[in-house]
């Protein structure tokens, strides 16, 4: 059913925000117990703000509060709140249909989420600083792992007037983001944010980015008035300061739901090999021709990966992005999985005895 379809519940004002018939059918055990549904608009010190059917109300989620951190509750969250007391309470939120996580910067390396039930996933990205390719995929890897629609949006395009050189950055994105579109936009002349408010009109859109990527300003076009806070960035080094602290849900004039986020310092990955597969599907594609099926793109022979990097076919940064980011999110699951962490050791043993007896061999050779 379409967000803007009529609903029969009492709980029909709610579509603006992305209630469904869907959703109305998942709430329905909890309507039975006189619970009320509500999206979660912000989420603060053990506390969030819940938009219902007859307005926001402040609830409690002392209920909701479990040791894993990922089963929090979450901007974005089809919550069921207690229809009244003082304070009121959160007793559970519906199954998420995505959620975006990172690992936190802990050494416990949890994972933390930050959006849920979110349809598309946009990736800001300023051209008034240097390009950071690598960065883009770390994005775009979260991205795809969610659930959402990943789009990568080029901010503040009117500090490259040249078009042959803006034509050459948005190429370069291309490249990194297979299957992704990506659109240049500027809050300053208005380009583009049109194009943008269309995509977003269709669902919950959660907006992503570092300090100074021109989030705050492009949440202000999209909503038409200065909602969120800006800061200049520094002449310096093109970096911003927060001004978005907490996470965001606000509804859009011309339709869909965004969630603005907090400049993000770290984008540590969190078990997203499929993310990452999808990144560089170009390297998934060319393995499936590799001559061994666990071939690591190392120096196997009939390695097709390898033999696309030398004919030019493969840029080597891609590659080498490609590793890197498997190897960390490897790192993060074996962590948290037993298993994963005896086969690594396991494999580690292996090469490690390999070396020693081709070092062996290769002294007796000379001896």
């Amino acid at each position: 059913m379409s967000l803007s379809s009529p609903l029969s519940s009492p709980f029909s004002s709610l579509t603006s925000l992305g209630w469904d018939a869907a959703w109305e059918a998942e709430f329905a055990p909890h309507a039975e117990q006189g619970l009320v549904p509500g999206r979660v608009v912000r989420v603060d010190r053990g506390q969030c703000d819940v938009m219902t059917a007859d307005g926001i109300v402040r609830a409690d989620t002392a209920f909701v509060t479990p040791h894993d951190p990922l089963r929090v509750i979450c901007t974005g969250d089809w919550a069921a709140v207690e229809a009244a007391g003082n304070p009121r309470y959160v007793k559970t939120y519906l199954p998420r249909r995505t959620a975006f996580v990172r690992s936190t910067s802990s050494q416990r390396s949890e994972g933390q989420i930050l959006a849920a039930n979110v349809d598309h996933a946009i990736i800001a990205v300023s051209l008034a600083v240097e390009l950071d390719l690598g960065r883009i995929e770390r994005f775009l890897a979260l991205a795809w792992e969610s659930g959402a629609q990943p789009l990568v949006v080029l901010t503040k395009a009117d500090l490259v007037p040249d078009p042959v050189t803006l034509a050459h950055l948005v190429q370069d994105v291309e490249t990194t983001a297979p299957g992704v579109d990506v659109l240049t936009v500027s809050s300053h002349t208005g380009e583009g944010t049109d194009v943008l408010a269309a995509v977003v009109a269709g669902g919950t859109s959660v907006l992503l980015g570092i300090s100074g990527a021109g989030k705050s300003t492009l949440a202000n076009a999209l909503l038409g008035a200065d909602v969120m806070e800006v800061r200049a960035t520094r002449e310096v080094d093109g970096k911003g300061r927060h001004t978005t602290t907490t996470r965001n849900l606000l509804a859009l004039p011309g339709g869909g739901v965004l969630i603005d986020t907090p400049g993000l310092r770290g984008v540590g990955l969190w078990d997203a090999e499929a993310g990452v597969g999808q990144v560089f599907s170009e390297i998934e594609e060319y393995a499936a021709r590799c001559r061994f099926h666990d071939c690591a793109h190392e120096a196997e022979p009939g390695c097709a990966v390898l033999a696309a990097v030398g004919s030019g076919e493969l840029p080597e940064r891609r590659l080498e992005s490609y590793r890197k980011l498997m190897r960390e999110n490897q790192r993060i699951v074996a962590k948290t999985d037993a298993r994963l962490r005896s086969e690594i050791r396991r494999d580690w043993r292996l090469k490690s005895a390999e070396g020693r007896a081709n070092y062996a061999a290769k002294r007796s050779g000379r001896a």
